[in-house]
């Protein structure tokens, strides 16, 4: 499909690259490391040290970006990474139900869980309703993306925010400009994420 588009002249600029960006394809993205870092570092602040992730799948880059930013932050505060705590699933409410029963279910359970985005955080809170517990108080939730419905689930979530507008804004702005503008010649721009803190994490509770 590129190589089609490029050949009919027809400018393009990708949103959120599933890949890293090569230099043939101009994008835009957020910084998935710093997110990823920033989520993690708030369950650390609260007194959480055993902290589950939970990735998309692994071909992804923003996804291996999230998780990096994760063991980033775990290595950052003199934590260990412990291997089984660390998953990949589908960004979907069904990958994170599936990943957080499995975390759920060992001997040594993490006392918090970052999701790579907001799907997989609800399927960690419904796991943990199947399960009788409750988050915060029984499993502290970060999710990553800020969609609208995250202020709205039950507890609402502390997510890492995406400024989605302000990508396609950024994406258009690239299209229209005028070939010698810098914003015309960038090959990739990252926005910065930020972290929204609701009521999914607290320190833990033992």
């Amino acid at each position: 499909e590129l190589r089609q588009l490029a050949a009919a002249g027809i400018p393009v600029v990708v949103i959120d690259p599933a890949t890293e960006p090569g230099p043939e394809v101009r994008s835009v993205g957020t910084t998935n490391w710093q997110g990823g870092l920033t989520a993690t570092r708030h369950l650390i602040e609260l007194g959480h040290r055993r902290i589950g992730v939970i990735g998309g799948l692994p071909r992804l880059w923003s996804s291996q970006a999230r998780v990096d930013g994760y063991r980033s932050a775990m290595h950052e505060a003199g934590l260990a990474v412990d291997e089984r705590l660390v998953c990949h699933d589908t960004f979907s409410v069904h990958g994170g139900m599936r990943q957080a029963a499995r975390l759920l279910s060992l001997a040594e359970r993490p006392t918090a869980i970052a999701a790579a985005n907001d799907a997989q955080a609800f399927g960690i809170l419904q796991a943990l309703r199947d399960l009788g517990l409750r988050a915060p108080e029984d499993l502290s939730v970060v999710g990553f993306d800020d969609v609208p419905v995250a202020a709205w689930a039950a507890p609402p979530l502390t997510t890492v925010r995406q400024p989605l507008a302000a990508m396609a804004a950024t994406a258009f702005r690239m299209l229209r400009a005028a070939p010698s503008s810098a914003e015309a010649q960038a090959h990739h721009v990252e926005l910065a994420t930020s972290l929204v803190v609701r009521g999914s994490t607290a320190p833990p509770s033992a």
